[in-house]
């Protein structure tokens, strides 16, 4: 399904964007359920295991910013996380794919929160890097609604440190300290229906949503079926064999020579990448409120 200059692009730059691999009908189905979730939220004073909310939420205004993996509390969003071509894809790219886990990230109108510059790989590593994130764009990403940004090639580089002054893991790297070209970035922009995929080392980050339109990602991670979490895996390994999609089971995990920082002691505040980057000082991306929202 990838054309040999889509598989260029994601070994060289570690990321690529395919336009409509969603149908317009698909598309509308997860956004009916997602407009559910959200209307759900007024009863949600607190962080949950489903809600992810905004530090300005309430019940009279419900504003998340993410559902935690959706893949567990709707069959809508479990189908999208199978979804044949995206399995189809990722099997080109590893020969075998292995489901891991998801989350909806929200960036609505005016105020979607900001993720600060980050690696996955800091927060889950693996025995070998044949990992990677595919984002499924719920709207239209444009450069004004805080799409993700990625820098182009900084896969092959080091695993930058996301530890805190204190020594505690947090979830975002520091921008003054690690010589990224953060003018190099490059946003993922497409029309809703467009997938990402970015590889598990990638730094990526992206802003606040300043526009009047809403910018709603749903993410799923995926890993080859010889890539062993080296934090292991509580479930065990029925549960481990059942997220296997292509390819077969194995019992000898791939060791490659791969850079590694686990990410321990773990964070103060947990839950989410937004509560983990709640105690870091180095912020590189302009939170909401800070200015006014874009006019339309």
């Amino acid at each position: 399904m990838l054309t040999e200059r889509q598989l260029a692009a994601y070994r060289n730059d570690g990321f690529i964007v395919i336009p409509a691999v969603f149908s317009e009908a698909e598309i509308a189905e997860l956004r009916g359920v997602t407009d559910e979730f959200v209307g759900n939220a007024v009863k949600v004073a607190t962080n949950d295991d489903i809600y992810d909310l905004e530090e300005t939420h309430s019940a009279a205004d419900p504003r998340v910013r993410r559902i935690k993996a959706p893949h567990n509390h709707h069959p809508i969003y479990a189908r999208a996380s199978r979804h044949s071509a995206v399995v189809a894809i990722l099997a080109e790219l590893w020969g075998s794919v292995r489901f891991d886990t998801g989350k909806l990230n929200m960036k609505s109108a005016g105020y979607g929160s900001p993720i600060e510059w980050h690696q996955d790989w800091a927060f889950y590593p693996h025995t070998n890097d044949d990992l990677a994130a595919v984002g499924i764009m719920l709207d239209d990403f444009t450069p004004e609604n805080g799409p993700m940004l990625m820098i182009p090639g900084s896969h092959q580089g080091p695993v930058h440190d996301h530890h805190g002054p204190d020594g505690k893991f947090c979830g975002a790297i520091d921008p003054q300290a690690t010589g990224v070209d953060f003018a190099s970035a490059v946003p993922c922009l497409g029309k809703a229906g467009s997938i990402t995929i970015h590889h598990v080392r990638l730094v990526h980050g992206s802003a606040t949503n300043l526009s009047g339109r809403e910018r709603r990602f749903l993410l799923y991670q995926y890993r080859a079926a010889d890539a062993w979490p080296l934090l292991g895996f509580k479930d065990g390994i029925e549960k481990f064999d059942s997220l296997l999609l292509a390819g077969a089971p194995t019992l000898a995990p791939r060791l490659a020579s791969v850079p590694v920082r686990l990410p321990l002691p773990p964070a103060e505040n947990q839950g989410s990448i937004y509560e983990n980057q709640r105690t870091t000082s180095r912020r590189f991306f302009e939170p909401a409120g800070e200015r006014a929202v874009a006019a339309e």
